[in-house]
């Protein structure tokens, strides 16, 4: 399968082309430095995601795009994953693409239940304030769109040995955390596991 990553300069993002590029994924990357990624058997292009006409570019061939970019300052204010996810719809519609894999996080919507009272009572409404407006309306352009998606909602993500299984937590569970690699995992088993299409998954370790 054609698949694009967006945040493959990130650490989950570089774990989700490794483990697409060992399931003999074709793995197209969109990066603003091509001089940083370093990853060898990858097609780069050089772009922006906030910029369509860069989006469309990159999109086309593609069968599927999983989005992993995350802002570095999430308590600031930003657009930057909701206008890339709807560069991103406009440019698969536009394209034929139909597999949309994006990273929310745990507390929005019903997963709301599922996170401790530290997560989303102070977590959220301080070190998070800015990311979670914006991955908010992101997960909106996401389910408006007519795309097959999954939205993957972590919580606490560790830069620890991959566990080797995740979790899709039940309402009235509590999650805690999840190692990136198991995250990375998870969204590159979904591109042809359509179980989960069209769903919100609250995805854990523990």
């Amino acid at each position: 399968m054609n698949v694009l990553v967006f945040g493959a300069t990130g650490k989950t993002g570089a774990l989700v082309v490794e483990r697409a590029l060992e399931r003999g994924h074709e793995v197209t990357v969109l990066v603003r430095d091509a001089s940083k990624f370093k990853q060898q058997g990858v097609r780069v292009v050089t772009g922006n995601s906030m910029n369509a006409t860069d989006v469309l570019a990159a999109v086309r061939g593609q069968d599927a795009v999983i989005d992993t970019i995350g802002g570095t300052t999430p308590y600031k204010s930003t657009q930057l994953e909701s206008t890339t996810v709807r560069n991103i719809i406009a440019a698969m519609v536009a394209e034929k693409a139909s597999r949309l894999i994006v990273i929310s996080m745990m507390g929005l919507g019903d997963s709301r239940q599922q996170a401790p009272f530290w997560y989303k009572y102070l977590l959220m409404t301080t070190f998070l304030r800015g990311s979670t407006k914006d991955k908010a309306a992101m997960e909106a352009e996401v389910k408006a769109s007519s795309l097959s998606y999954v939205i993957a909602r972590p919580p606490i993500l560790a830069d620890e040995p991959p566990k080797g299984k995740t979790i899709d937590l039940s309402l009235g569970k509590i999650g805690h955390k999840i190692t990136r690699a198991d995250l990375a995992a998870f969204l590159v088993d979904q591109l042809t596991d359509d179980k989960n299409l069209g769903r919100t998954v609250t995805v854990v370790n523990s």
